[in-house]
């Protein structure tokens, strides 16, 4: 078996690496907790040593690891150059403050002595998408590796270039050998990884299939799990929202790397008051977005990942239209070679159809009227995702309550489209998975939080 890399920009075969075997792949798990056994006794001090280092190399490099981004999977390069940036931060960010997040916290009890410490647990299991091929690893491999664990990562098989070169930044940044190791394997091989005795957790970003995939099979060998996957993130245009900054908002969050995020903005819950006067601005911003040549620095709008991803897109599309809506802007797939889709819009959305039921992974958004401030909150919570989403309003005090107490999802932003931060959870709700990432919340996901207790 073999696994391809393909330039989505064109359909050419731009790598082929054969896919690891069984044995080799059960050697690397043993070499990889072999190296845990030494770096879970490092200090925090000397953890964040190669930490800062490849923080270094990732901003030295990172025009070249965009460029890779860009042929592997279509990200345009100015992107590409921005997620190897923000990996760097993470990095920065995991080696500052680790120390704090898992600082030993005294409880006082009628013991001589009680506290609770964070233990690494050994190897992490890493299963991680192509959409940001270098963020989703480092936002996993960043506090992962401060807590003293090892970890082996599974990735997209359509991004092996960028899963080698993760590998070789923290090798070239001192890391131990071994200590994190990239398995190029098929999904078909996942099962065996999680049964192997050294591997002690899973995380996974993805799909929902893959999502209950990963958790049946960790869960009946009672091995915790991490999940992030889909999202169909409302977002709230109120009757009293600056409709201009509405309009930037969620163009900025339906393009976010060419419409392939699970926390891109995909349902636009507009009150009816201002829903004509929305559109005109939303589908101009929509229409002026640049689509081309990933390797341009111009580009704004590379192509899709793959053309099946793409030929799915079209499909929610076209059965959405059949069953009521209304296609604005864009909604056909060009002509040419590549995994091409242009900047889209539907209205008059409702339950029932694609493209509010089901995750719309491109650059498709997808408007829904609604009387007021309670239908659109009611829209926005039925979905069977719960990931992110943003409320719009000029009543900053307003959108911070309808945020807070009434939007059911891991994140909500107001008067901003919503992103993943270092210094804030990340993760979701409902059949967006379970877990956190990032922040001190995330860190502690793969520790043992243990209690000691000195009479």
């Amino acid at each position: 078996m073999s696994i391809q890399a393909i330039n989505p920009a064109t359909g050419d075969v731009i790598a082929t690496h054969e896919e690891m075997t069984p044995p080799l792949v059960a050697g690397i798990v043993e070499s990889a907790h072999g190296a845990f056994n030494d770096w879970r006794h490092a200090s925090f001090a000397d953890r964040a040593v190669p930490m800062r280092k490849a923080a270094a190399i990732l901003r030295k490099e990172a025009r070249d690891f965009a460029h890779l981004m860009a042929r592997e999977m279509g990200k345009p390069v100015r992107d590409g150059i921005a997620e190897a940036q923000k990996c760097a931060t993470a990095c920065d960010f995991f080696a500052e403050h680790t120390p704090k997040f898992l600082a030993r916290e005294t409880v006082a009890t009628e013991a001589r002595s009680s506290f609770v410490t964070f233990a690494p647990l050994g190897v992490v299991l890493a299963v991680m998408p192509w959409n940001f091929p270098f963020w989703q690893v480092f936002r996993f491999a960043a506090p992962g590796l401060m807590a003293g664990n090892a970890a082996v990562l599974k990735h997209a098989s359509n991004v092996p270039g960028c899963a080698l070169a993760i590998e070789d930044v923290l090798r070239r940044a001192g890391f131990p050998e071994n200590l994190f190791r990239t398995l190029l394997i098929g999904s078909k091989a996942v099962d065996a990884v999680i049964e192997h005795p050294r591997v002690r957790a899973v995380s996974l970003t993805g799909s929902g299939p893959a999502g209950r995939a990963i958790a049946a099979k960790a869960g009946q060998l009672l091995k915790k799990t991490v999940l992030e996957l889909g999202g169909s993130d409302p977002y709230l245009v109120l009757e009293d929202a600056d409709l201009d900054v509405a309009a930037d908002v969620c163009t900025k969050a339906r393009l976010v790397n060419s419409g392939q995020s699970c926390i891109a903005g995909k349902r636009f819950i507009v009150v009816e008051a201002v829903r004509s006067d929305f559109e005109k601005r939303f589908v101009a911003r929509m229409a002026t977005s640049k689509m081309g040549d990933p390797l341009d620095d111009a580009t704004e709008i590379g192509p899709q990942a793959r053309t099946d991803l793409r030929d799915t897109l079209q499909r929610q599309v076209d059965q959405s239209v059949a069953k009521g809506a209304r296609c604005l802007l864009g909604g056909a797939i060009p002509g040419g070679p590549g995994a091409w889709y242009p900047p889209s819009v539907l209205t008059d959305v409702r339950p029932g159809m694609p493209a509010f039921d089901e995750e719309l992974f491109g650059p498709v958004a997808a408007i829904v009227p609604v009387r007021d401030e309670a239908e659109a909150v009611t829209m926005a919570n039925a979905s069977a995702f719960g990931l992110g989403g943003a409320v719009i309003t000029r009543d900053s005090a307003r959108g911070e309550r309808i945020a807070a107490d009434l939007i059911e999802s891991g994140c909500v932003f107001v008067n901003a489209a919503v992103r993943s931060d270092a210094r804030l959870p990340f993760g979701g709700i409902k059949d967006s998975g379970y877990g956190r990432e990032l922040a001190s919340y995330g860190i502690r996901e793969f520790v043992n939080i243990k209690t000691v207790y000195v009479a």
